[in-house]
């Protein structure tokens, strides 16, 4: 039986024809997989199946994912995290999908502002990111700001009671008392950036490797000076605030002073994010 397979002109390019034809000859390509958008399992016989290539600086993952998730695409990385996404393979099964996530495309939004639901189990409410430069001292820092629209419980609770801030720093984010200090680097986490645009926030699975933690309907452009700063200091800051602290900010200078606000009354968790991709 024929593969459903789709391999695009980009990710053609980058592996070679004979190789692509391999593909879609059924030499190299699985018959089952754990799509690398939603995470659920694939069939290339029975659905139609996209290529995603993960690219590092030295290092090169094939992966598949349903068409209906994601299309086939080239999407640039951290070699870091493709290493660490090879290791984890290697300790599995040579078929494995690495361990990276390729957002599900959908409606367009705002590059301001992205509505999204966070992945932790049990949670339901919306996340809104908004991108901007924060002034660490004299040094502007790629930032985004994480603000839930409304109470962010622990699965299973029913109080209504906001822990949104306690979940984060469950997972190491620090209390922010100065916003001039630049925090302390997260372990496992990671913000992918591919092709100028702003894709997922990631944080380590379970199984080792990394899973989407929030991702963007349809990825985000981000300014260049933005990006530039993320790729200077191969890192971004995450500010995380509860719903209604800071809201959304047309500028950058109101962005702070929110910010600002909202450190005063202890309502700031923050962290500093690798940066992965380009």
């Amino acid at each position: 039986m024929p593969r459903m397979l789709d391999v695009s002109d980009e990710v053609r390019s980058e592996i070679g024809d004979d190789e692509a034809d391999r593909l879609l000859g059924g030499d190299r390509a699985p018959d089952s997989y754990e799509c690398t958008s939603c995470r659920t399992p694939g069939d290339t016989h029975a659905e139609p199946t996209s290529t995603v290539l993960f690219v590092g600086d030295e290092t090169a993952v094939l992966a598949f994912a349903h068409a209906r998730c994601v299309p086939s695409q080239v999407v640039p990385v951290a070699e870091e995290q493709l290493a660490g996404a090879v290791r984890s393979i290697s300790q599995t099964q040579p078929a494995a999908a690495p361990n990276l996530t390729v957002p599900a495309p959908a409606a367009p939004v705002g590059p301001a502002d992205s509505p999204t639901q966070p992945t932790v189990p049990g949670q339901a409410a919306i996340l809104g990111i908004t991108c901007g430069l924060v002034l660490h001292g004299k040094v502007g820092h790629a930032s985004l700001v994480v603000e839930p629209t409304g109470p962010v419980g622990r699965p299973g609770s029913t109080s209504g009671e906001d822990e949104f801030l306690d979940l984060l720093q469950d997972a190491g984010f620090q209390r922010v008392s100065d916003l001039d200090e630049t925090p302390d680097q997260l372990s496992g986490w990671s913000v992918l950036v591919a092709m100028g645009k702003l894709h997922a926030i990631l944080q380590p699975a379970a199984a080792g490797g990394s899973t989407g933690w929030w991702q963007a309907h349809q990825p985000l452009q981000v300014t260049d000076a933005w990006r530039m700063a993320a790729s200077q200091l191969s890192e971004v800051t995450m500010y995380a605030v509860p719903a209604g602290m800071v809201g959304r900010q047309p500028r950058e200078d109101l962005l702070r002073q929110a910010l600002e606000r909202a450190v005063a009354l202890g309502q700031v968790v923050a962290a500093s994010l690798p940066l992965a991709g380009t």
